[in-house]
């Protein structure tokens, strides 16, 4: 018997309710196919937590974390506290505390869903860089509240940071069996930051002979994701970049509820953190209408990462014979159905 600890981080709004629902799927799939067991461990780090104790996680909440085999989180934010107070005081720290560089999307249009544009051939993954760039937090204010007041905020582009996530990204389309890599670039622009991507990007690139390697400035390649999704395979990105694609892709798929996301430390040093990327609707929280499916998706993400390929496949086989048979939904994509409903048919599904 395989015992893995999972700590849970449901956070705020809806992500109660999707972590939830993921983990009775969860103990569903250890109790139907054996040989596995789940330690689930509950965190209340959120924001309803940062306005009691005026954190979003305790001092040593990196260490509570650390002797976990995986990280499962729900989703955070709260009318009352800025955005950038989650993302700084919490999920930052963890992706960089945790060396977590590589933030895994897919952008797949699931069996039974519609989307928005034309082309439905939709099947590519976004890797973004995770642990710098844009979203360092360095910078500076001077002469705040005068009419000279000036911002000024920078980006830090490393020689390692940029070469591991490029590389990764070459890693998993040959591990895929894909051939072709594009990178999202603004060197016309940004002339020092991604001047220098590109210049790494062509240096990984020519170790990798037999696939085929091209780049796009970013506001073409957005418009590039909505003309031809076909032609996508595996898109590397830097951190702001890839933030503002993944969320694009997401909308291509008909409904922010449906994709995942994977932080991972790829050489396992420590633990990597899955969830789904629509926010905490704290519209729709406790209504029973959220809908689950990308927090399921990543967790069939957080199972292959364990090494659970064939539970993970058995979990994403039961999601999609759900929405093929197109019966069962919530609001979101076209049903009437709560989140509980489609969380018992996938698990009927997977019995």
């Amino acid at each position: 018997m395989k015992k893995f600890t999972v700590k849970l981080i449901p956070g705020d709004g809806i992500g109660v309710d999707v972590i939830h629902e993921a983990v009775r799927v969860l103990e569903a799939l250890a109790r139907k196919h054996g040989g596995i067991a789940f330690d689930f461990q509950n965190l209340e780090w959120s924001c309803e937590y940062y306005l009691r104790t005026g954190r979003m996680m305790p001092s040593d909440g990196l260490k509570i974390l650390a002797d976990c085999d995986a990280i499962l989180l729900g989703a955070v934010g709260f009318p009352g506290v800025p955005d950038h107070v989650s993302l700084r005081e919490l999920l930052l720290p963890i992706r960089v505390g945790f060396d977590q560089y590589v933030n895994l999307r897919p952008v797949k249009l699931l069996p039974g869903l519609s989307s928005p544009i034309k082309n439905e051939k939709i099947d590519f993954v976004v890797i973004r860089e995770n642990s710098e760039g844009e979203y360092c937090g360095r910078g500076e204010i001077q002469k705040p509240d005068t009419p000279d007041e000036t911002v000024i905020q920078q980006s830090v582009f490393t020689r390692r940071g940029t070469e591991r996530i490029i590389r990764y990204a070459f890693e998993y389309a040959r591990k895929h069996g894909l051939d072709k890599v594009m990178s999202a670039t603004k060197s016309n622009a940004l002339n020092y930051s991604m001047v220098f991507w590109d210049k790494v990007y062509r240096e990984v690139s020519a170790a990798y002979p037999g696939m085929t390697a091209s780049q796009m400035h970013i506001d073409a390649l957005s418009g590039y994701f909505i003309m031809h999704p076909d032609r996508l395979q595996v898109v590397v990105a830097s951190n702001l970049f890839g933030d503002i694609l993944t969320d694009l892709g997401s909308a291509m798929l008909g409904s922010i509820g449906i994709s995942p996301s994977a932080n991972l430390n790829p050489e396992g040093r420590f633990p990597s953190m899955f969830e789904p990327i629509h926010g905490s609707a704290p519209d729709i929280a406790g209504r029973g209408i959220a809908n689950p499916v990308g927090t399921l998706w990543a967790a069939a993400m957080m199972l292959e990462h364990l090494g659970l390929n064939a539970e993970a496949g058995l979990l994403m086989d039961a999601v999609t014979a759900v929405l093929a048979a197109g019966k069962i939904r919530t609001p979101d994509i076209g049903g009437t159905s709560t989140t509980t409903e489609v969380t018992d048919a996938v698990i009927e599904a997977l019995e």
